[in-house]
């Protein structure tokens, strides 16, 4: 064999050698680096599930929760479903606002009441809504195309709030020690829009090989959460014994209502709902107003020095909201909100701040910034209605609560998107919001001072607590209207003393004085007892009697007969 044919196998054999070492160097670097990293995550889930193995579960069915939601929305993404242009017609958008409504509005009087009577078998509760949408997520890949896509994706729609509002009822009866409740909430959050990211990429691959695969792999992923729903520790059920729901039962109301509407601890549940609804509405309004100003040009896509195209002008509207959700719920991690009025109070006077300074400087990058704040704001006082439900609201009528809180959110969406639907030019659009954003902070304020006493210990009360603390607050609304009847008692007669030394002339001429006079000898009996004066009867009556005269002979001040009666009684009869 000839030499050079040796170095050229030599050569060759030592490149392949080289090659196969690399790929396994690169290999086992890999799997070293995949453990690596799993151990992270999983340190980082127990970590922030405070080391708790039903929170920890609970985690890992929102993410999967979450995943799943992503890719089904990839998977609708190319069809008429989710295919709006906004950009084309106001009554497209309007219609599509009406029907991702209707999902929502199904919630308060049929799902809440139903979750509320399956409260010892949330966990079946759970598992039910994950096969569902499995089940339906498959028929949608069947009917991709056809009628048949309608029902099937509102079904989902529907499952996926009656698993928000079951998951939200559950995360009481799971809380680890030394965490609030708004944290877990907020750290659940982060862990979906992780998983949410994270399986995006695999969505998109999928969906290089047809739409429906997407949504086949969310169905294989709504089975493993169903699994995971199962494997929920007993502890997530309320205790029982509990009635079997019956249609009819579960639908009637009994006598507590919803949100503890009638009840002294209700009202900081109701006032925080009604502060996340205000900044609901404005972020609802900030999205649709804007996607129709830039298309129609009234607002400048000047970014700084760079002339921007209405795609990217729109993107960065929507980026600056998604970002400022995400980073409400990442401050929400670290927040034990204890004062959620003042905590709503203050991030709305910073929405009408930056609101208005967007009305005087109107340009693209102040209009973004006062999106990120507004995305900001409402997640965090999202975050506040969830805490406030779960701590005052008994576990019997949680379910129920958070379904009305879900569908009053999504109605003051629908309604801020559909004032943001008229055709208002772009600086009188933003002072509009601006306008919303001030009477929001004014409101927030006087709530802030009257419920400035109620305060969040970061856990579920008890029954027993719930009714002391009713009792506290109904002693304390007593007192403080026994208080100011009495305050207002003294200021009456301190104005009449006032009066009295002034010697006021009313209209008529009288003074106080002649009129309160009139009104003693008005008051004055017929038959008036003798006085200590001395008396024309006098001796003509027994020792302990006198004389009785009728009332017209009884003598009044200013009579003109008064004297003449003095000097000639007449006689007695």
């Amino acid at each position: 064999m000839p030499l050079s044919s040796r170095s050229g196998r030599s050569v060759l054999g030592r490149t392949v050698g080289t090659g196969v070492r690399a790929v396994r160097l690169l290999l086992r670097g890999s799997v070293s680096g995949g453990r690596w990293m799993t151990r992270r995550a999983g340190s980082a889930r127990a970590k922030g599930a405070g080391n708790e193995v039903g929170m920890v579960r609970l985690f890992d069915l929102h993410a999967i929760s979450c995943a799943g939601d992503t890719l089904i929305a990839i998977g609708l993404a190319g069809t008429i479903f989710f295919d709006v242009p906004l950009g084309e017609a106001r009554s497209k958008v309007a219609l599509y606002l009406l029907v991702t409504m209707v999902p929502f509005a199904m919630l308060a009087p049929v799902v809440g009441p139903l979750l509320d009577h399956f409260r010892h078998g949330r966990r079946y509760a759970l598992a039910t809504t994950m096969l569902g949408r499995a089940f339906l997520a498959w028929l949608i890949s069947d009917y991709i195309g056809g009628f048949g896509l309608y029902p099937a994706a509102f079904g989902v729609l529907a499952l996926s709030r009656a698993y928000g509002v079951a998951r939200s009822a559950a995360v009481p009866r799971l809380l680890p020690e030394g965490l609030g409740l708004s944290q877990v909430g907020a750290r659940a959050s982060v862990y979906g829009t992780v998983a949410g990211a994270l399986v995006a990429p695999i969505g998109l691959a999928a969906f290089w090989f047809g739409p429906q695969w997407p949504l086949r792999v969310a169905s294989v992923i709504f089975l493993v959460g169903m699994v995971i729903a199962l494997r929920l520790p007993p502890k997530a059920d309320s205790e029982p014994p509990e009635r079997v729901p019956r249609p009819l039962r579960a639908l009637r109301r009994d006598g507590d209502r919803p949100l503890g509407r009638g009840r002294p601890a209700g009202r900081l549940v109701i006032a925080t709902l009604i502060g996340a609804a205000a900044l609901r509405a404005l972020y609802g309004f900030l999205l649709l107003f804007l996607a129709f100003a830039l298309k129609k040009g009234d607002l400048d896509t000047d970014f700084f020095g760079r002339e921007l195209s209405d795609q990217m002008a729109l993107g960065l509207v929507g980026g600056a909201l998604a970002v400022g959700g995400f980073l409400a719920t990442a401050l929400g991690t670290r927040l034990r909100i204890h004062r959620p009025a003042a905590i709503q109070s203050s991030t709305m006077i910073i929405v009408a701040g930056v609101a208005v300074l967007a009305t005087v400087k109107f340009s693209l990058p102040m209009v973004a910034v006062l999106c990120l704040v507004a995305a900001m704001s409402s997640g965090i006082a999202k975050l506040a209605v969830d805490a406030s439900i779960q701590e005052r609201i008994p576990e019997r009528l949680r379910a129920s609560s958070f379904a009305h809180s879900e569908t009053a959110l999504m109605l003051a969406f629908v309604a801020g998107g559909g004032l943001g639907l008229v055709p208002f030019d772009g600086r009188i659009g933003i002072a509009v919001a601006a306008g919303v954003g001030v009477l929001a902070a004014a409101r927030g304020v006087l709530v802030a001072g009257r419920l400035r006493a109620e305060r969040l210990i970061g856990r579920p009360l008890t029954d027993e607590e719930l009714t002391d603390r009713d009792r506290e607050a109904t002693e304390a609304d007593r007192a403080a209207a026994a208080q100011a009847a009495a305050d207002q008692a003294a200021a009456d007669r301190e104005a009449g003393r006032d009066g009295h030394r002034r010697g006021d002339t009313l209209v008529d001429g009288t003074s106080v004085d002649d009129d309160a006079a009139e009104a003693a000898a008005q008051a004055a009996p017929t038959s008036p007892a003798p006085t200590g004066q001395p008396s024309d009867d006098a001796g003509l009556a027994p020792p302990g009697y006198h004389i009785y005269r009728p009332s017209s002979a009884v003598p009044r001040a200013g009579d003109a007969d008064d004297e003449r009666r003095r000097q000639s009684p007449g006689p007695v009869s």
